[in-house]
């Protein structure tokens, strides 16, 4: 397989600073309503890279849930990615949306969400992906599939009896971004990409990249 020959030329549509909000929110709201009614697949699915304690970076794909002043997702507080956090509490997100041939990427530090809020989420999840969160031990090794399904059986029966909340080790991360780039694919992979700073008043400036 010729894998340097696999190449796509971006043709769809265009992106100007003229065009874009001042804000790099709302115009992340409106890329994201024109993914949904693409029925772009997983839409707020999202690479989210934090640094390893040997100073790799580390990359895997969670779920964006909410978007107020900064990115929400949640996790198990002592995973990998949790560990990271909590030594290293930056990290970048990478949205990527080919059937609208757009990349977002998203820079900034990480701090814990409001346990009331976590505790609000962990409620409205279906109860089988509750119990879940009692039941791995995420990224910790383990012997086989047979201890993760016997750990299951263990937390339902236990929450036959007892009542279902957010355990302790497992709630949300907001993302606070000092820099959120958009890119849109263009013929001959003269890519427009917009980037949004902001500056130490707090305010967002806007310039163009070259490709």
């Amino acid at each position: 397989m010729d894998i340097s020959s696999i190449r796509k030329d971006y043709t769809l549509k265009s992106l100007d600073i003229s065009d874009v909000n001042d804000s790099p929110f709302e115009q992340f709201h409106q890329w994201l309503r024109e993914a949904i009614s693409a029925e772009v697949l997983e839409v707020n699915a999202m690479t989210l890279s934090t640094l390893h304690a040997d100073g790799y970076p580390n990359g895997r794909v969670v779920l964006l849930k909410e978007l107020d002043y900064g990115f929400v997702f949640f996790s198990n507080y002592q995973s990998e990615k949790g560990q990271e956090l909590e030594n290293h509490p930056k990290a970048s997100l990478t949205f990527f949306w080919p059937e609208l041939e757009r990349q977002v990427r998203v820079m900034g530090t990480v701090e814990k969400i409001s346990e009331s809020q976590s505790d609000e989420y962990f409620l409205s999840r279906p109860r089988g992906s509750q119990i879940g969160a009692w039941a791995s031990p995420q990224s910790h090794k383990i012997n086989s599939r047979e201890v993760l399904e016997e750990r299951l059986k263990e937390m339902q029966l236990r929450f036959e009896e007892e009542k279902l909340i957010r355990p302790p080790h497992w709630g949300g991360y907001r993302v606070l971004p000092h820099k959120i780039e958009f890119w849109q694919g263009r013929p001959s992979r003269l890519h427009d990409r917009i980037l949004y700073e902001k500056n130490e008043a707090g305010a967002w400036t806007i310039s163009r990249l070259a490709p």
